[in-house]
């Protein structure tokens, strides 16, 4: 009969364990310092293990989701107050851009009008009889 050596195997899978965790906490760091995206790609790659093997971390997962979206949620640089519109400008500018609505507006009214009246003078047109027809008959 063999010796039992599972209690080697499970020693030896928790070290293996253990150093895969610290890769990734190590490439977590690493990547959340530089100024490159966070993903589990990246993560991966950098650490020198598997994706599969993140996804099934739900400490590391968390981590790497959260480190992800706060990249995406970023602003960029504010913009000088010198640079940004008072309350006042943009009010003028939606009065103008209102005045300029309500102008088109009635612009369009008026060519829908005309349209009416021209369709109106072609239809009777068409509709009399020509004095060309009328003489042949």
């Amino acid at each position: 009969m063999r010796p039992d050596n599972t209690a080697h195997l499970r020693a030896a899978a928790r070290r293996r364990q253990e150093q895969t965790r610290s890769k990734a906490i190590r490439a977590l760091r690493e990547l959340g310092q530089s100024a490159r995206p966070v993903t589990f790609e990246a993560v991966a790659r950098q650490a020198g293990i598997s994706r599969s093997w993140l996804y099934t971390q739900p400490d590391i997962r968390g981590q790497i989701e959260r480190l992800r979206a706060a990249a995406c949620q970023v602003p960029g640089p504010p913009r000088p107050a010198s640079q940004r519109a008072s309350t006042q400008s943009l009010l003028v500018r939606l009065e103008a851009a209102t005045a300029r609505n309500r102008k088109l507006a009635a612009e369009n009214r008026q060519l829908r009008h005309q349209l009416a009246l021209a369709l109106g003078d072609q239809r009777s047109t068409l509709a009399r009889p020509r004095e060309f027809d009328r003489g042949h008959a």
